[in-house]
């Protein structure tokens, strides 16, 4: 049984520096609504906001706020990833997030394991462009290549009408499929992390 409430870290990789509207963060705070109804508790942090530097090590040295975050994703259950769509691609902060991850395939635990066996990882996507397939498979191979698990159908997106402006956050409502993709995806991921914290993957 789980004794304590499960946690996700919720890192939105928007390029727009708070308190600017972001409607990446807008769909992370639906994921954390979701998340909460399966008893996890969610922090949001916006990237953008920190001094995250460039580089492959955990510690890049003065100024880096990546330790810190570091120190969160170790203490949560789930990971999720949330990051506006630029000319077909992740934010480069989501890049930047991934590229970061990367020194945890050298870290393992007490067993041996990779450090991030345990761990969940979910991906959420906006755009007014195409490409939220594309985006979803690059950021979930990358996770899953540092060692988080992806949730059967453990993605969520909006994309608006390709070529035009409209935004998420400018919407009036919003629509049924990514309200029900959002939903599948938090409960799913919610049902991975509690298996993991149960029944953790076996040492080689």
């Amino acid at each position: 049984m789980i004794d304590a409430p499960l946690k996700a870290l919720i890192l939105v990789c928007t390029l727009s520096p708070s308190p600017k509207r972001s409607s990446s963060e807008l769909l992370a705070s639906q994921v954390a609504a979701e998340l909460s109804m399966h008893a996890v508790q969610s922090e949001t942090l916006r990237i953008v906001d920190f001094d995250v530097k460039p580089g492959v090590e955990k510690d890049m040295g003065e100024g880096d706020a990546w330790p810190g975050i570091r120190d969160k994703i170790m203490a949560s259950d789930i990971l999720v990833l949330a990051t506006p769509i630029w000319v077909g691609h992740p934010s480069s902060l989501a890049q930047r997030v991934l590229e970061r991850l990367d020194a945890e395939l050298s870290e393992t635990d007490r067993e041996g394991r990779p450090i991030l066996f345990d761990k969940v990882a979910m991906v959420a996507v906006v755009g007014n462009e195409d490409g939220a397939h594309h985006v979803i498979a690059d950021l979930s191979q990358g996770l899953g290549e540092v060692g988080f698990s992806i949730a059967a159908q453990g993605s969520t997106y909006w994309v608006g009408e390709a070529m035009h402006t409209t935004d998420y956050q400018d919407i009036e409502q919003t629509p049924e499929v990514t309200t029900k993709a959002t939903r599948t995806s938090a409960r799913n991921t919610a049902h991975l992390a509690a298996l993991l914290r149960n029944s953790p993957f076996p040492a080689g």
